[in-house]
């Protein structure tokens, strides 16, 4: 008998939740699998290459991981395509037994306080892209002409982007930060950073990690109060916290007792601190800042007493949320796409043939990059349940997406073009005295590598 005809599988989005899918499905020995990876971008890795801060070369390396997933003979890297402007999902089940969208939570949440429009109030995810050479952002984008500024947020990404902007050009002058965008860092004005969170240090959501790279900056002094970190170490809400949030404590209670060294910038970690408004009439002149405190039901609560920082941008660092896909269900409270097990559902809660969903988008902004494995597995564990109905769904032979694609004006790249890419950035370290890769930057810089 003959062997049945290869599983085809199309994955919407390259991130680590993309490829960890293609990963699952070509690591199983139940069904022979054909997969192609889509992404409306030439390059892949999704968030690895767009949201891990360029001075984190260790995490930076899952790159390494991702990529030979990508090299197996079963897989293939089609960039240039975006799902609903290029192709659809009726279009898409002409070429596929299933699809499976891994297209992450790409938008910020916002404050919704006055003023938040102001040039000069930005969101972290805008300035995380400028940054990593996101082709999208313009590097005009940012200028850093404020002396002073405000970070809104107590996880890593706030973090992250406090880190970036207290270090000096030399401290990234070996990561792999596109040349223009290092040289406005170079000429940045900021001296200092204040960084919110509406709650305490032991509900703060760092890493301990990320929290240490803070504290070993060579350019920027930390100052912490010490009266937001005085806790009794055996109070019950110590006792009841996780290992992560006591580890902090001790990181935060150490930095209290420094002593500024009088470095270029200082950064000032604000504890129970939320924004109250935006100020400023064409651009953001101002932060004002409310002192808040747990209420009775456990809530976050402000106590009515204000100060203003005089500050020149505001970042917002709240939070990620997916967006809608073009005629695929989605959740508008949870800013999801609705699922059982992975399996897309209708308006009805019933399971739509063919259809899945991995990562960010499946279950919210949630986790770290390893996350999204055990995450796709799952979702692989029920696509390969419903292999023998897919199958039988088949409607004659499948249409090649190639053809799908013709006239959609997608200027279709692979995973050769990919490697093109990657030559030209370590071509570009090289004439730089850069570390081994400089980024390109900007979608031309792109098109020149692949000779479009």
């Amino acid at each position: 008998m003959s062997s049945p005809a290869p599983l085809r599988v199309a994955v919407i989005g390259s991130g680590p939740a993309g490829i960890y899918a293609a990963d699952a499905l070509t690591r199983q020995e139940r069904e022979s699998v054909a997969v192609d990876v889509l992404d409306r971008l030439p390059t892949p890795y999704g968030l690895v290459r767009y949201g891990v801060a360029p001075d984190h070369t260790k995490i930076k390396g899952v790159a390494r991981t991702l990529r030979e997933v990508l090299e197996r003979p079963e897989v293939r890297f089609i960039g240039g395509v975006e799902f609903g402007r290029h192709v659809t999902h009726t279009e898409l089940a002409q070429c596929y037994d299933a699809v499976v969208y891994a297209t992450g939570a790409s938008v910020d949440r916002r404050l919704d306080v006055p003023g938040e429009d102001l040039a000069g109030s930005v969101a972290a995810t805008d300035f995380v892209n400028w940054y990593c050479g996101h082709p999208d952002t313009e590097v005009e984008r940012f200028l850093l002409d404020a002396e002073e500024v405000a970070i809104v947020g107590a996880g890593n990404v706030a973090l992250d982007v406090t880190r970036i902007l207290a270090k000096s050009a030399d401290e990234l002058v070996s990561t792999d930060i596109p040349q223009p965008v290092l040289d406005i860092l170079a000429a940045s004005k900021i001296r200092r950073i204040h960084l919110l969170a509406r709650r305490g240090p032991i509900h703060a959501k760092f890493t301990a990690p990320e929290l240490r790279g803070l504290g070993d900056l060579r350019n920027a002094d930390i100052a912490v109060r010490p009266d937001q970190v005085d806790v009794d170490p055996n109070s019950e809400e110590m006792l009841g916290a996780a290992r992560a949030a006591r580890t902090n404590m001790r990181i935060l209670t150490e930095w209290a007792q420094r002593v500024p060294e009088g470095r270029p910038r200082r950064i000032d970690l604000k504890f129970w601190t939320r924004p109250a408004a935006v100020l400023g009439t064409d651009r953001v002149t101002g932060l004002r800042a409310e002192a808040t405190r747990l209420g009775p039901d456990g809530r976050v609560e402000g106590t009515g007493e204000y100060e203003t920082l005089d500050v020149g941008m505001v970042f917002r660092s709240i939070g990620y949320m997916g967006i809608p896909l073009p005629g695929v269900p989605f959740d508008e409270s949870a800013r999801t796409v609705p699922h059982t097990e992975g399996r897309v559902l209708d308006a009805d809660g019933a399971a739509l043939p063919g259809q899945y969903v991995a990562g960010w988008i499946k279950r919210g902004a949630t986790g770290v990059i390893g996350t999204n494995k055990s995450d796709a597995a799952a979702t692989v564990r029920s696509l390969l349940d419903d292999a023998p109905a897919l199958r039988e769904a088949r409607r004659g032979e499948p249409a090649p997406v190639e053809k799908i694609l013709e006239g959609s004006g997608a200027v279709v790249s692979d995973y050769t073009d990919w490697l093109a890419i990657d030559a030209a950035e370590a071509d570009r370290a090289a004439a730089l005295g850069r570390g081994e890769r400089v980024k390109l930057l900007g979608w031309d810089e792109f098109y020149d590598a692949i000779g479009r």
